[in-house]
């Protein structure tokens, strides 16, 4: 074959090449996604991944399967989105416990995130509360840490578990206000707050959405927001940043991940869809039902927040001196 020939005939073959691979770009998604909720079906978590994945539904063109896989403070169910294949047929919710406390707090931490996730887009933020026991003799932040340094590791708080975020946001409070108290872990935040409202433990830290029932009822009394707004849902209690201790905050949060080497334009068109989603009217009613705020983000913006959040919470579970079993 002649050198032109030759030449000619591999531009063809380039350029079919190219042509099958904007044609597959273009093609994606063919078949349903799958979106992993690490947690069981029916809480906040559930709620925010089953409305995202309705949402993401009409932008991509294909329906958006959820699968409850809960385990290890959410992190079982990222760990199976991470190994999965990468072609964006599988996303998974991540949390800020798994996110940004796990690597710094688990022996056996079975990733990275930053380095074995495709990182899509933050995806909702939900403000945390700290709520006694109405026999608690404390109305306000300022007095329940007057309460403790007058009775250190005399009072018990709950959380939903060693590590997670409702437990460091109790350390978080008790380095930066130097008191004490006995943590009382649980297994998830039901029967932390079930005893919370026994008042087998006097105080905790959980998601808005958990405790707003009971606040409204008057069988929890809320001292403060730990972020840095009010949240919609509770405006009339203050910030911690109000009560005197702008470090102390909790914001939990969930992003949209994904396995890592994503080719660029699938990754695109995961990310239009979920930002089309959390900007839309629907996803945001739906989220402020349960107290969230949607936050989507480019995969840039998340990296970053995801590396100041990290930078918070090891600095916290080394002071502590923490680690998971």
């Amino acid at each position: 074959m002649a050198p032109l020939a030759r030449s000619l005939a591999w531009l063809v073959l380039l350029l079919a090449a190219l042509g099958s691979g904007i044609v597959h770009a273009q093609a994606f998604p063919a078949k349903p996604l799958r979106l992993i909720v690490p947690f069981p079906a029916g809480g906040p978590a559930d709620i925010f991944g089953r409305t995202l994945a309705q949402g993401m539904a009409g932008p991509l063109g294909q329906t958006v399967v959820v699968e409850n896989v809960s385990g290890m403070s959410g992190v079982l169910g990222v760990e199976r989105a991470a190994k999965a294949p990468a072609d964006g047929y599988t996303l998974a919710l991540i949390s800020s416990s798994a996110a940004s406390i796990g690597p710094f707090a688990m022996a056996k931490m079975p990733f990275d995130p930053a380095r074995d996730l495709g990182l899509v887009t933050t995806v909702v933020r939900v403000p945390e509360v700290l709520a006694v026991n109405p026999s608690l003799q404390a109305h306000t932040l300022t007095e329940l840490v007057a309460h403790l340094k007058a009775n250190p590791g005399k009072l018990n708080y709950g959380s939903a578990g060693p590590g997670s975020i409702t437990h460091l946001a109790v350390e978080l409070l008790k380095v930066e206000a130097s008191v004490n108290a006995l943590h009382v872990p649980y297994k998830g935040a039901a029967p932390a707050v079930t005893d919370l409202l026994g008042g087998q433990v006097q105080f905790g830290i959980f998601d808005v959405p958990v405790l707003l029932p009971h606040i409204r009822a008057g069988k929890l009394r809320a001292l403060a927001i730990t972020s840095g707004r009010r949240a919609a849902t509770l405006p009339e209690v203050p910030t911690t940043a109000e009560a005197g201790y702008p470090k102390v905050l909790s914001d939990n949060w969930y992003g949209l991940v994904a396995p890592p080497a994503l080719p660029p334009a699938v990754l695109r068109r995961i990310h239009s869809a979920a930002a089309s989603a959390l900007t839309s009217k629907e996803v945001a009613e739906q989220y402020a039902k349960v107290g969230g705020v949607p936050m989507p983000s480019s995969p840039e913006e998340f990296a970053a927040y995801l590396a100041h959040d990290q930078a918070k919470w090891s600095g916290v579970v080394k002071a502590i001196g923490f680690k998971a079993e």
